[in-house]
């Protein structure tokens, strides 16, 4: 599967805030949105230009894109799978981007970003129902357990860990065992208020 490699600060610089794509760095006077806030390139510091109602969506379809780290194809496959449901497709295509397992990694706090939660899967560092899983994108079910599979990842995961960050309701984390359990489908309460979801669904339904 395809990566995005170009540099991720300049994805916040391009969108006009912080998507926190870098962890630990993007908290500190190091983001790059922090000493320039313009977007990349030779007419970056004029500012950002007014963008019209095609543009508002793109750059929203965009951002969601590049926060959870798919690809084009992959996106329009959740949104397609979204619409069959026949239930609110903006809800459902949130749920199952949460549902994600490097995002539930990330929203546990076993990591500071979803590249590296990401990159911890892709390396077989983690087990789902006892069962080697090396697949991001796989989605999670209720009941099922995610425990870490070695201790060399158990040491860095208890580094990352900080009771501040929110733990969303539909998982529970055992900080002690470092475990996640899935303990229900997210509601609408648990999903992202950071999105202008409505914007995105508008873009993929032209």
């Amino acid at each position: 599967m395809g990566k995005y490699l170009s540099a991720k600060c300049k994805i916040c610089r391009r969108v006009g805030e912080k998507l926190f794509l870098k962890g630990r760095r993007c908290y500190t006077s190091k983001c790059a949105l922090t000493k320039r806030k313009y977007p990349p390139g030779l007419h970056g510091p004029k500012g950002y230009p007014r963008l019209s109602e095609y543009g508002l969506q793109l750059r929203e379809k965009q951002k969601i894109k590049r926060v959870y780290g798919v690809l084009e194809a992959q996106l329009k496959k959740y949104f397609r799978q979204a619409r069959r449901k026949r239930e609110n497709v903006a809800e459902e295509f949130l749920k199952q981007l949460e549902k994600r397992l490097d995002n539930v990694l990330y929203r546990a706090g076993f990591f500071t970003s979803r590249n590296a939660s990401r990159q911890a899967i892709n390396h077989s560092h983690f087990l789902v129902n006892k069962k080697k899983v090396n697949i991001p994108s796989y989605q999670v079910k209720v009941g099922e357990i995610i425990e870490v599979k070695k201790e060399e990842m158990k040491k860095k995961i208890k580094e990352n860990i900080s009771k501040e960050k929110q733990i969303p309701s539909w998982i529970h984390v055992d900080d002690k065992k470092l475990t996640v359990k899935i303990i229900k489908e997210p509601e609408k309460e648990d999903l992202p208020k950071e999105f202008d979801i409505d914007l995105v669904t508008a873009f993929y339904s032209r």
